[in-house]
C-alpha cells in the first residue's frame, strides 16, 4: 500500500511539472439523505474563487487514486471534490464487491442525481467554490455517471469521461453540457456497436461532443494500478502511460476552454 501511494504522489508531480500548488486537502463528511458520505476536497486556500470540478471514481470507490486526481486538479486552479457515490467511504476490495455497489446506480437515475447533488450541496458551503462554473469528470463507472449527469441536465458546463461505459439513461432533451469522451481504442468492455450507438444518441441530442480514441489503450488505462489489478483478478485492463498523459492534457485543454474562458 505504501508503494502504491508513493507512485500516485510521483504521478501527481510528473503531470503538474512542479510540486502541488494547492494547500488544502482533506476528507469531509456530508449527507445524501440518511447516508453519510465521505468525499475528498482539494483546493488552493489563497484563491478567492475557483471553478469547481467534481470527480466520480471508478467502481472501487473514493480511494487514493481519485484523491490523487483531485490534488492534481487543485494544482491546476480548480476546486476539486471527489464524490463518495456509495456512502460511508465504502471501498470495494474485489470485483464482486465493486459490482454489487456500482450496479445500484446503472438503472436508478434518482439515486445518481441524489448522490451527485449531495456533493454539489456540500461544495456550496465553501465560499471560494464557484458553483455557477462547474464540471464533472469520471473514471470507468464514474465516466458513465458523468455522462448520465449530462443527460439528466445536472448543472455542469462540461463533463469528461475517462474509459467509461457509454450506455446509460436516455437523453430526454438536448444536452447542454459540453462532453469529452476519452476512450481506449482497445477497450473490450465497450464494443464498437456501443460506441456507434452512443455517437448517434449524442447527435440526436445535439450534444457538443469531442470523442477521442487512444491507440492500444484498454479499459482503466489511466490508473497505474490497472495492470496489476488485471493480473490479480483476470480482467482485461492495463495501464497505458502514453494514453494517460495525453488524455489528461486533452482534459486540461477542454476544461480550460469551458470553465476558464
Amino acid at each position: 500500500m505504501k508503494k502504491i501511494k508513493i507512485v500516485l504522489i510521483l504521478m501527481s508531480v510528473f503531470f503538474s511539472g512542479q510540486l502541488l500548488a494547492h494547500n488544502e486537502s482533506r476528507v469531509i463528511e456530508y449527507k445524501s439523505g440518511d447516508v453519510t458520505c465521505k468525499g475528498y476536497v482539494a483546493f488552493d486556500a489563497h484563491k478567492s474563487k475557483m471553478p469547481v470540478v467534481l470527480i466520480i471514481p471508478e467502481w472501487w470507490g473514493c480511494n487514493d487514486y481519485v484523491q490523487m486526481r483531485a490534488n492534481m486538479l487543485a494544482s491546476l486552479g480548480y476546486f476539486a471534490f471527489a464524490v463518495d457515490m456509495y456512502g460511508n467511504g465504502t471501498i470495494a476490495s474485489n470485483p464482486e464487491e465493486a459490482q454489487e455497489q456500482s450496479s445500484k446506480f446503472y438503472n436508478n437515475a434518482k439515486l445518481v442525481q441524489e448522490r451527485i447533488q449531495a456533493a454539489i450541496n456540500k461544495v456550496k458551503e465553501f465560499p471560494m467554490a464557484d458553483v455557477s462554473n462547474m464540471a464533472a469528470i469520471g473514471y470507468c463507472f464514474g465516466g458513465s455517471m458523468v455522462l448520465n449527469a449530462a443527460k439528466l441536465e445536472m448543472p455542469f458546463k462540461a463533463v469528461v469521461s475517462f474509459h467509461g461505459g457509454l450506455k446509460g439513461f436516455p437523453a430526454k432533451n438536448d444536452i447542454k453540457a459540453k462532453i469529452l469522451v476519452c476512450h481506449g481504442a482497445s477497450d473490450s468492455f465497450v464494443p464498437a456497436q456501443e460506441v456507434k450507438e452512443f455517437k448517434e444518441e449524442m447527435t440526436k441530442a445535439h450534444a457538443d461532443l469531442v470523442f477521442i480514441d487512444y491507440p492500444d489503450a484498454t479499459h482503466a488505462f489511466t490508473n497505474p494500478q490497472a495492470t496489476e489489478t488485471g493480473k490479480k483478478f483476470d480482467m482485461p485492463v492495463s495501464y497505458n502511460a502514453a494514453a494517460d498523459k495525453k488524455s489528461w492534457e486533452d482534459m486540461k485543454e477542454f476544461l480550460a476552454k469551458n470553465l476558464l474562458k
